[in-house]
C-alpha cells in the first residue's frame, strides 16, 4: 500500500511519517519510506544524525539514470531526455517493487529502523532562482507511477508542506493521504485544501490530529472536519526525546499513540487497490501536462508515449520480471 503524510509546517507530519513507517516495518514486511518534503528530515526522524542524513543519495539528482532505467524497452518512449516526471509506464517499461531488486533501491536506499529510506535531496545553492523543487520530487511521482505494491509491501511518503503536491498528479499516487491537523484554525486550513482539490478524483482522505492535549482539541478538531477525523495523537514525551536525539524503541511510545498508530494501519490495509484507476489518472494527467509544457520542453509529442494496451498491476510486474 502507499501511504501519504501531508500537513502545514510544523504540524508534526514528517514524525508521524517516521512513527507510521516504523509501526509498520515492526509487524514485518517491507517498508520504504520517501523523503519528499524540501526541508528533508524524515532520515532523522527515523534515527539518523543530522550528517548521516545528509549523505543520503538524492533521487532528484539522478533523475536521468532512474528515467533510463525505467524506461526499458519500451517502444514508445525514445530516450530518457523524452521522459518527463509524469510519463506512465507502458510494455516493456521496467516496474518496481517496494525494496527491490533493482538498481535504484539497491543503490539509492538505506536501511534505518527497518525501513528501507529513500530521499529526493535537499534544494541546493545551485538550484536557486534557476529551478523549482517539483523538479526533484518528479523523481518520486516517476517511482510511484512505476512501483505495484503487492501484500504486506509499504511505501509511507513524507510530502512538502501545503497543498504543493497539486502542482502535478503526485497526490492521486496513493491508497491513502493522512492529512496532520494540529488543533488550531492554521491546523485544519491544509485539510480543507486538499478536501476540496482532491474531491473529484476519489483519494481517500482521513485526518490525524496531533498534539492533542485534552478533550476540547478532540472536539474542536471534529467540528472542523467531521468524520474524516480519525484518530488523535497526544502530546508525547516519547516524540519529544526523539527530537532531542534520545532514540528508543517504538514500543515505549505512549498506549494511547500507539494504539492510534494501529488504528491507521488498519484504514491503509482496509483500502482496496484499483489498477485500472491508478492507470488512468498517471495518463490523465501526463496528457495534461504535455499539453501545458512537457511537448514544448522536449520538443515531441508526448502524447505518444500512452500504450493504451498496458495494464498496470501484477500481472504486468510479472511479465516484466520475465522479459527483463
Amino acid at each position: 500500500m502507499k501511504t501519504a503524510f501531508v500537513g502545514k509546517g510544523g504540524s508534526g507530519k514528517t514524525t508521524l511519517s517516521a512513527l507510521f513507517s516504523r509501526h509498520l516495518a515492526a509487524a514485518g514486511g517491507t517498508v520504504v519510506a520517501v523523503d519528499a518534503d524540501i526541508n528533508q528530515h524524515l532520515g532523522v526522524a527515523l534515527g539518523l544524525d543530522e550528517d548521516t542524513a545528509a549523505r543520503l543519495p538524492a533521487l532528484g539528482g539522478r533523475l536521468d539514470g532512474i528515467k533510463e532505467y525505467l524506461r526499458g524497452t519500451n517502444p514508445l518512449i525514445a530516450s530518457a531526455a523524452a521522459m518527463v516526471k509524469t510519463t506512465p509506464p507502458g510494455r516493456g517499461s521496467r516496474l518496481l517493487r517496494p525494496g527491490g531488486p533493482d538498481p535504484l533501491h539497491s543503490e539509492m536506499a538505506r536501511e534505518v529502523s527497518g525501513v528501507l529510506l529513500l530521499a529526493t535531496g535537499a534544494f541546493a545553492e545551485e538550484d536557486l532562482g534557476v529551478a523549482c523543487y517539483h523538479s526533484k520530487v518528479g523523481a518520486v511521482e516517476l517511482y510511484l507511477n512505476h512501483l505495484v505494491d503487492g501484500p504486506d509491501e509499504h511505501v509511507v511518503v513524507d510530502m512538502t508542506a501545503g497543498a504543493d503536491a497539486f502542482a502535478s498528479g503526485l497526490f492521486t499516487r496513493f491508497d491513502q493521504t493522512f492529512v496532520v491537523a494540529e488543533p488550531t484554525r492554521k491546523g485544519v486550513s491544509v485539510y480543507r485544501q486538499y478536501r476540496d482539490y482532491a474531491a473529484e478524483y476519489g483519494v481517500a482522505l482521513a485526518v490525524v490530529g496531533n498534539k492533542i492535549t485534552g478533550p476540547d482539541d478532540v472536539a474542536f478538531l471534529r467540528e472542523h472536519v467531521g468524520d474524516d477525523l480519525l484518530v488523535c495523537l497526544e502530546q508525547s514525551p516519547y516524540v519529544r526525546a526523539q527530537e532531542q536525539g534520545r532514540h528508543a524503541p517504538l514500543g515505549r511510545l505512549e498506549p494511547g499513540n500507539l494504539g492510534a498508530l494501529d488504528r491507521m494501519r488498519a484504514a491503509v490495509e482496509s483500502r482496496a487497490k484499483d489498477w485500472g484507476t491508478y492507470q488512468d489518472q498517471a495518463v490523465a494527467f501526463h496528457l495534461k501536462n504535455a499539453a501545458a509544457w512537457a511537448n514544448r520542453a522536449t520538443g515531441q509529442d508526448l502524447a505518444a508515449q500512452v500504450d493504451p494496451g498496458f495494464r498496470h498491476g501484477p500481472a504486468a510486474l510479472l511479465a516484466d520480471t520475465a522479459a527483463h
